[in-house]
């Protein structure tokens, strides 16, 4: 469903508050929609938090978008993602995650893009230096049942999923916004170095890249996004 990737915009969302205000409201209205009509049932405000993500790297830090240029960075095989780098100036490196910790260790890639938990689950800290703080993307997990399985609930089985998918996705937030601030600390008593980057270099870089995913997510779904967001393209 080429809408739904409006959420992996990068260099869109800012902020927390920017997500969920989108997702759990009428951005997010807009792809359940969508989703129904490919046999798929999202749970309103069902979007899990995988947090926003940070370049890590073993070379240099990244305090500009100068310093992407002809940086090896690892990349999940998105066009979303892969484009992005490109258009940055990056020389993205395709790899699943399962092979993430290898492809650093091994140099095919000096940097990734994660949340902290990720650096840290995968001790990362083991073969990179540096953490730049980008939040140069958002991801999350969206809750998703078969829309004809879950027209066949009774009203009452309904009430009470989305009731607990309401409540257990704040908490989980909760939880990760915690974690986040956590691993910060605990990642550079592991060794690694900070820093903020300027991240107003970036987005003039990525005219032609927010042109193109315009035109593929939609003109609907895009003026959504630049409502919560501001204008991109």
């Amino acid at each position: 469903m080429p809408a739904a990737n409006v959420q992996g915009i990068l260099f869109a969302f800012r902020t927390p508050a920017q997500v969920f205000g989108a997702l759990d409201g009428d951005l997010g209205d807009y792809l359940r929609e969508e989703m129904k009509t490919k046999g798929l049932y999202a749970v309103p405000r069902g979007c899990f938090d995988n947090g926003f993500h940070q370049i890590t790297c073993a070379t240099r830090p990244i305090r500009s978008v100068d310093d992407l240029q002809g940086l090896k960075i690892r990349t999940p095989d998105a066009p979303i993602y892969v484009e992005a780098w490109k258009a940055l100036g990056a020389a993205p490196v395709v790899a699943n995650l399962n092979k993430l910790y290898e492809t650093l260790k091994n140099g095919a890639a000096e940097a990734q893009t994660n949340p902290l938990a990720t650096a840290e689950f995968l001790k990362l800290y083991e073969v990179q230096k540096y953490v730049s703080m980008t939040n140069h993307g958002w991801s999350g997990f969206n809750l998703l049942a078969n829309w004809k399985l879950w027209q066949r609930f009774p009203s009452d089985v309904q009430q009470v999923i989305e009731r607990n998918v309401t409540k257990f996705v704040r908490l989980q937030r909760a939880d990760h916004d915690t974690l986040n601030a956590e691993f910060r600390t605990k990642l550079a008593q592991q060794g690694m170095t900070f820093n903020e980057a300027d991240t107003s270099s970036f987005r003039p870089r990525l005219a032609s890249y927010y042109a193109r995913w315009k035109e593929t997510v939609g003109s609907r779904a895009w003026t959504l996004l630049e409502s919560h967001v501001g204008k991109l393209a």
